[in-house]
Parts: C-alpha cells; sequence; structure tokens
C-alpha cells in the first residue's frame, strides 16, 4: 500500500529563515520509530554563503551530552556546503534516543535554509 502518511513523523528540526550564524535544533526523541533522516532545504545563498550541517546523538536532552555522530552510523551524507535552491537529505542507523542538527555558520552573508526530521517504522500506527 502507498500510505506513507500515517506511517511517519514529521518533526520541524530548524524553521525556514534566513541564516547569518551557527544553529542547533531541539532534541527530537526517537522513541517508538526505528529510522530517521534529516531533509535540508535552502532557498537564497547571499554572498558566498558558506553553511554545513552535521547530526549529533544523545541518551540525554542535555546540550552537553550531545557527541557528534561518527561517520559509520550515517547513510548518505550531506558532503560539503548547502548549494542554493537545493534540498539534501542524511540518515541515522545509531542506537541513542535522541538526536539534533547542527547547522554551522561557516562565512559569507547569509543562507536561506530549513531542516525537517522524518521518522519511520513507528512502533504504534498510524501515526497521528
Amino acid at each position: 500500500m502507498r500510505d506513507i502518511v500515517h506511517n511517519i513523523k514529521a518533526v520541524a528540526a530548524v524553521p525556514a529563515a534566513t541564516r547569518t550564524a551557527t544553529f542547533t535544533s531541539d532534541p527530537v526523541d526517537l522513541l517508538g520509530f526505528d529510522s530517521v533522516a534529516l531533509v535540508v532545504n535552502t532557498g537564497t545563498v547571499s554572498g558566498s554563503g558558506n553553511m554545513t550541517v552535521k547530526l549529533q546523538e544523545s541518551d540525554t536532552t542535555t546540550a552537553g551530552d550531545f557527541i557528534d555522530v561518527p561517520a559509520g552510523l550515517l547513510q548518505g551524507g550531506i558532503a560539503g556546503a548547502l548549494v542554493q535552491n537545493g534540498t539534501a537529505k542524511v540518515g541515522y542507523r545509531g542506537f541513542k534516543r535522541y538526536l539534533r542538527a547542527v547547522f554551522t555558520f561557516n562565512s559569507g552573508t547569509s543562507v536561506s535554509t530549513s531542516g525537517t526530521f522524518l521518522l519511520g517504522k513507528a512502533a504504534d500506527k498510524p501515526v497521528a
């Protein structure tokens, strides 16, 4: 069956905005889901704006407990700087309960971006 709506949960990680500084998303709770991906959308990149994205994992929501996800636990990846008017995705194969995204503003004027976590393989369906 082609029903995806009742099998995934979408969580806004990074609200759409024009960024001029590094931004860290709130943690997303993966409890009850066995798969997750971060989808990043970009709009305008001004003044040679350079922004990169990484995932961090933790067993708690305490900011200091988050560490960068090892490369072996990533599926696909967002290699290099975000490009104008693009879409990129990265999956997570780890076992920590919480995940967050860090959008690092490296240089330039600004980058318009947003990010959404897609959680799948829900233990309880349908997903509200």
